[in-house]
């Protein structure tokens, strides 16, 4: 018998001229789904069986691993869809995810993501509760009028009360079963979301960018509030953000250090200088006014933030974090609401998400616009973005579900920009945008409806992938945890590559460099989107995979000759080679694998 070692080495020889000079026949990619006008009642998830706890589940290509209920505190046992009681946004720290909600927060223990154990629940209302997590620091957002400054329960009767809160809370963590709030920054509008950014240069403050929705405080309350026309007052606290300084050794000094005019017009100075609000014209949709911004994504290693404001989508200079600048702006005539932001980890895309119906209507009906409540795609060249496509969740969903795009993370697949997207009751999407012009889904997830005979809001809030797997915080179920697994579209390669990026902590709305260590995973990954691409002949992806399998099974020396003769025969490879490109990115993974057996 001829041992595994001298097969791989017949093979590689055997390929070796193909790879060289390229001649043998192409393989067949994977066709992709055609674009649609309308969302496909032919999909399964079009027909799921509803229920709270019994609801039908359906996936494809990911797998729920792990289920968590929300604590019985949490939940209204006489109504799933109380909104006093919806799971919101997810942040994660370490072990821990830190889970939010209309009533407070929820951390867990995520150390055997398959067996999430619930460490702390804090009650603490005053809105959606959106968190991030900085150290030994937690934000949280408030925003509804019945936010009290001691977390209490009650809410505030009075219009005017030294007793309300609404703004940005800091809990000190630092004893996890513990949570302690070390000081609560009011703002004029409350805040539906934040987003922190740690300033490269200055570790010793951290920054909140606070996105308020609400109406506007009356000045009785909080001193310097005003509601008033920005054509007659230049001091309204509407058409502004505001910044938050926060110095981590002594978080009780957090205050408000800029109110940034992101939308004014930079010819007349006139702060209400973006998307007037209203129709685009015949056939698109009534748009909000640009007075606001729901989120905004920062992504510090590239210096620049997104804002999704209402009626525009826009690009801001992070340079200097107390102070940022607009420098482009762009409008979609199908978007009704501007409501969050995600680029791709080169920083030449960027994706805006459309909040049609406020997140608490059915817009994925088998009548509703591919379009609308979508999500829009722009290239991003020189500061400037240009657009491109969109992307919709493709099955329809009934009536009694809220559905319309919502809050995802990128997925770190080498060489490919893939995303995980929360639809609420339209379930998780996986999906790919590379090709900005044809995105397309490559795996989901979704159960029916939370209640099937009335419209109750539910469903996903958000997803995000951490460490390896998604998690999915669900409005009125509590907490899943998915792994994707292979298939035409996605290979278990890319998935290990993917599995190999580990981070120390994920905030929404923060985004961070992915950077790819050499591992053969990394370098098979980029081998398979050869071979499904069709970017090399079989035989050269062939002798690729022999080679590489050959240098894993080796040490030292004999591996790093190995990989460095693969490395040799890829650089000669890149110039006639269909996808270039890639091959330089597999021959410098080679390169770094040879170094690493030194």
């Amino acid at each position: 018998m001829i041992s595994s070692k001298i097969a791989l080495r017949r093979l590689v020889a055997t390929a070796f001229v193909a790879l060289c000079t390229g001649a043998a026949a192409q393989a067949q990619a994977p066709a992709r789904p055609a674009a649609r006008v309308k969302p496909s009642t032919s999909d399964p998830r079009y027909t799921l069986k509803g229920g709270l706890t019994d609801a039908q589940e359906i996936a494809k290509n990911m797998t729920l691993v792990a289920h968590r209920p929300r604590p019985a505190t949490f939940a209204n046992p006489n109504d799933a869809g109380d909104y006093a009681f919806w799971n919101s946004d997810l942040a994660f720290d370490g072990k821990y995810a830190f889970q939010g909600s209309f009533n407070g927060f929820q951390i867990w223990d995520i150390s055997d993501p398959k067996n999430p154990t619930l460490r702390t629940s804090f009650p603490c209302p005053g809105g959606q509760g959106d968190l991030s997590v900085r150290g030994r620091l937690m934000f949280m957002s408030v925003e509804e009028n019945k936010g009290r400054l001691d977390c209490g329960g009650q809410g505030v009767s009075q219009a005017v009360s030294a007793e309300r809160f609404r703004g940005v809370r800091i809990f000190d963590i630092s004893d996890i079963d513990h949570p302690r709030q070390v000081a609560a920054v009011q703002t004029c509008r409350g805040s539906h979301t934040h987003t922190l950014l740690a300033d490269p240069s200055d570790s010793a403050n951290v920054y909140i960018y606070v996105s308020g929705t609400a109406d506007v405080r009356s000045s009785a309350e909080l001193a310097g509030c005003s509601d008033g026309s920005p054509s007659s007052d230049t001091a309204t606290a509407r058409f502004r953000i505001d910044v938050i300084r926060v110095p981590l050794a002594a978080p009780q000094d957090a205050r408000i250090v800029s109110r940034p005019r992101i939308f004014a017009d930079p010819r007349t100075n006139a702060v209400s200088g973006l998307w007037k609000g209203g129709s685009h014209g015949a056939g698109t949709q009534q748009t909000a006014e640009t007075d606001q911004c729901h989120d905004i994504t920062v992504y510090p290693e590239i210096g620049l933030a997104a804002g999704a404001c209402s009626g525009n989508g826009v690009l801001l200079d992070i340079s200097d974090p107390a102070n940022p600048k607009r420098v482009d702006e762009v409008i979609d005539p199908n978007f009704a609401y501007w409501h969050s932001a995600t680029f791709n980890n080169d920083g030449t895309k960027l994706l805006f998400s459309d909040e049609w119906g406020g997140g608490t209507s059915a817009r994925c009906r088998a009548t509703d616009r591919m379009t609308w409540g979508a999500d829009a795609i722009f290239s991003l060249r020189n500061r400037k973005l240009t657009a491109q496509g969109h992307y919709k969740l493709p099955a329809a969903q009934s009536e009694v579900e809220n559905c319309v795009a919502h809050n995802g993370t990128l997925i770190p697949v080498p060489g490919r920009d893939i995303m995980v997207q929360a639809w609420y009751q339209g379930g998780l999407s996986v999906f790919d945008f590379t090709d900005p012009k044809r995105p397309f889904e490559i795996a989901y997830f979704d159960r029916g409806a939370i209640n099937p005979t009335e419209l109750k809001v539910a469903g996903f809030w958000s997803g995000y992938w951490y460490n390896g797997h998604i998690y999915g915080t669900e409005m009125g179920r509590g907490l899943d945890v998915f792994q994707l697994t292979p298939s035409e579209h996605l290979t278990q390669n890319e998935i290990d590559a993917a599995n190999d990026v580990q981070v120390a902590g994920n905030n929404p709305q923060t985004q961070q460099k992915i950077v790819w260590l050499p591992s053969f995973s990394l370098a098979r990954a980029y081998a398979d989107q050869l071979d499904r691409g069709k970017g090399l002949v079989i035989a050269q992806v062939t002798s690729i995979k022999a080679s590489l399998g050959m240098a894993e099974q080796q040490t030292g020396a004999a591996r790093r000759t190995t990989l460095q003769a693969l490395a040799s025969r890829l650089d000669r490879a890149v110039a006639s080679a269909r996808d270039g490109a890639r091959v330089a990115k597999l021959s410098a993974t080679v390169k770094r694998l040879a170094i690493a057996a030194e």
